[in-house]
């Protein structure tokens, strides 16, 4: 896989080193340079790419507000991602929460800069492989159901497997959730996204959400009242608003 790319810096040298970091990946295409993101926005609505190289302080408009035009402009339909290359590391949440695949920062080497767009080649590789996969099961002569057992989760900068059967609870903070895992249950994973957005994600036979800032696998529940479930060593609460619906569940265990 090929990855179309632009590079935009106000720094001759900095976009000097990543056009030709570019130019040494056998599988990234630079298709443009920009010394200003306005002129890379205008660049972007005539001809999307997949990676965009970005840096965040420019005059005029900065990285930043690029990557948030870009997000509201093509909300559901945006393909190209970002790699915000910048000499300020107090940004790095802000590139969090405008979903740039990775931040890269100045002065980086090549070594470094390779890593960052193997995250994107593999990002691009996971969004088409459900493609194939559905392609094939529908020109096969027999339907067939395609049920996926797992779900992607941003997480820092990368997108991680999760396998349902893995998930003991996850826990909603704000714009944040911590996914509890069976495999490593002292080190949740935090990703920034909400939690209504996973409940809808999550198969219900599986999961059941039981209070405003709680989601549990019904599998990993050891033990239940009429206001708690448990999980291992976690109690989690049961929220007056989801009672009803817990109490169907309940009535199975007795």
């Amino acid at each position: 896989m090929t990855l179309s790319c632009i590079a935009v810096d106000d720094e001759p040298l900095a976009l000097g080193l990543v056009c030709a970091f570019i130019e040494k990946t056998p599988f990234l295409k630079l298709a443009g340079r920009y010394s200003s993101a306005v002129e890379a926005l205008q660049g972007l609505m005539s001809t999307p790419v997949d990676v965009l190289f970005l840096d965040i302080q420019m005059p005029d408009l900065t990285g930043l507000e690029l990557a948030r035009v870009l997000e509201r402009s093509n909300r559901g339909t945006n393909t190209t991602r970002i790699i915000f290359t910048t000499a300020f590391d107090q940004f790095a949440l802000d590139g969090f929460r405008v979903d740039a695949l990775d931040y890269l920062l100045k002065p980086f080497n090549y070594e470094e800069f390779l890593r960052a767009a193997s995250k994107a080649r593999n990002y691009f590789e996971l969004v088409h492989r459900p493609i194939e996969q559905t392609t094939v099961a529908i020109t096969t002569s027999t339907p067939t159901e395609v049920v996926d057992d797992y779900l992607f989760l941003k997480v820092e900068y990368q997108l991680v497997r999760i396998a349902y059967n893995d998930i003991l609870y996850i826990e909603g903070l704000k714009d944040y959730v911590k996914v509890y895992r069976l495999s490593d249950p002292t080190k949740p994973l935090l990703s920034l996204t909400s939690l209504k957005t996973l409940e809808e994600k999550l198969p219900i036979r599986q999961f059941m959400r039981v209070h405003r800032s709680f989601i549990v696998a019904l599998d990993r529940i050891n033990a239940v009242t009429r206001n708690s479930v448990q999980i291992g060593s976690a109690v989690i609460p049961v929220s007056d608003q989801y009672k009803e619906v817990f109490g169907q569940f309940i009535s199975r265990w007795l």
